[in-house]
């Protein structure tokens, strides 16, 4: 991944060079010298925003009584230990 930096002043002279580089890594864009902003492409920005959400968050969402949750039941044995 690439990261490409720009000022304020090179992105608005060329916004085509900008979304190029946007494609190999994130493009941070600077003003005075400082970095300001950050272009993305937007499969990156999806991947960055996906939520992960365990069953739990899912269940307590509003709307979550709607949602039918009846897991199968697990069955666990004992086994017996080979110490030797």
């Amino acid at each position: 991944m690439a990261i490409t930096t720009l000022s304020s002043r090179e992105l608005n002279q060329d916004v085509t060079r900008a979304k190029k580089a946007s494609k190999n890594g994130p493009v941070f864009i600077t003003d005075r010298g400082r970095p300001a902003h950050v272009l993305l492409s937007f499969e990156d920005y999806q991947r960055l925003t996906r939520q992960r959400r365990n069953i739990a968050d899912a269940l307590a969402m509003p709307g979550g009584t709607d949602i039918t949750f009846d897991p199968p039941r697990a069955c666990i044995r004992a086994r017996p230990t080979d110490l030797s």
